[in-house]
């Protein structure tokens, strides 16, 4: 099969591999119909979350039709069901899965050894990230094995197409959990910090939840464009200042809720020097994350507020004020997705059409040109907000 597979920093290409396997009882092989590059493929685009390795199949955000199960699946799925695949690998019985924490699955991570003692800490299995999450081979193929298929599936009811349930595999459901977690009650002001795909939902999912008004901060105006076409106040970082203009909108209060959608590889901004220590300090390595987004909202959050982090930090951060985020009784709540805990109420909201998650596409190409649009995305050409390929 097909398959777009990492060799090294920023080489990837699209390689002819070797079909997957019924590898265990739980397992199911996909025919991949669609799947799409995600931010946090860039991660690993350039290097910067380490345990990949020359072979390494990339992709979390697939779905397609089951072409084979195994003994162990049961009557849950049958060869030529339609699912999504959530990117987080759940077991279903462990005490997290049964806690709805599935992005914490204590049995799906078969590389638990490595993550603890690279970083202390372990997430579930997740599809095409690294060998620190389980080294299980992506969905940016024209195939993929589903381990704990089970569990690790959501059924996509007739008459849906592919554009609009696809994204419940990763970006509609961080973007829900971002805003959901936030609690938002009716008189709040959520700010959104970063409008990529997952920002995008976050601002719709703010919206649903019904904020008083939702701001969206970024630099590129398409991305502030689609945001306003949403019902967002847009605040471009790059002509005004986004303290003052927040100040403006709360009556110099700042926003209840707070939104970090952009993670460790916040914008380069040559006029501000913290940024430029952050990047130096990933180059020198005693830093491995740019947090400038998250000292500016910690500086920004009215006191007693949430802070939501779907954005993804690798590892160490410098310079974070915590003294702030201590006296202004901040409450912070972050993490992976626990994907399946949203998806039956999104995917009934996508069927009544409430959202169309497929507003965010800007881009449908084959995997052939998997490789490009890696760059394309990486360099926000063309307007690039979200990339779509067809094995």
């Amino acid at each position: 099969m097909r398959a777009l597979v990492w060799h090294g920093k920023e080489d990837i290409r699209c390689d002819t591999v070797s079909d997957p396997e019924i590898e265990a009882p739980r397992d199911a092989i996909i025919k991949v119909s669609s799947c799409a590059i995600c931010g946090s493929d860039l991660h690993l685009f350039h290097n910067l979350i380490p345990a990949m390795l020359p072979g390494d199949i990339m992709g979390h955000e697939s779905m397609g039709e089951v072409v084979e199960v195994g003994s162990g699946v049961g009557d849950s799925l049958k060869v030529g069901d339609r699912i999504v695949v959530p990117f987080t690998i759940t077991c279903g019985a462990c005490e997290q899965c049964r806690r709805g924490n599935f992005s914490v699955c204590e049995r799906t991570n078969r590389r638990k050894d490595l993550a603890e003692k690279a970083f202390g800490h372990t997430t579930a299995g997740l599809f095409g990230y690294t060998h620190l999450t389980g080294g299980y081979p992506g969905g940016q193929a024209e195939y993929l094995r589903v381990p704990f298929a089970d569990t690790t599936h959501v059924k996509v009811p007739d008459g849906l197409a592919d554009e609009q349930v696809l994204f419940l595999s990763d970006i509609l459901p961080t973007g829900w959990q971002a805003a959901a977690q936030c609690d938002i009650e009716p008189e709040d002001t959520v700010a959104v910090w970063g409008c990529g795909p997952v920002g995008q939902m976050a601002i719709r999912a703010a919206i649903l939840l019904g904020a008083r008004q939702v701001i969206a901060i970024d630099y590129l105006p398409e991305r502030l464009g689609m945001a306003e076409a949403a019902g967002a106040i847009a605040i471009n970082r790059g002509e005004e200042s986004v303290v003052e203009r927040l100040n403006e909108l709360t009556g110099g209060k700042g926003p209840e809720k707070c939104i970090d959608a952009v993670g460790t590889e916040s914008h380069v901004d040559l006029s501000l020097p913290d940024t430029i220590m952050d990047r130096g300090m990933q180059l020198l390595m005693p830093g491995s994350d740019r947090a400038h987004v998250l000292r500016e909202i910690i500086y920004c959050c009215r006191p007693a507020g949430i802070v939501s982090v779907p954005g993804v930090y690798a590892g160490l951060a410098d310079k974070i004020p915590l003294g702030a985020a201590m006296n202004k009784g901040l409450t912070f709540r972050m993490g992976q997705t626990h994907v399946r805990r949203w998806t039956d109420d999104l995917m009934r909201r996508i069927a009544e059409g409430e959202i169309d998650p497929s507003f965010v596409i800007t881009h449908t190409v084959g995997l052939e040109d998997g490789p490009e649009m890696y760059r394309v995305f990486r360099d926000k050409q063309d307007s690039c907000i979200k990339v779509v390929l067809k094995p």
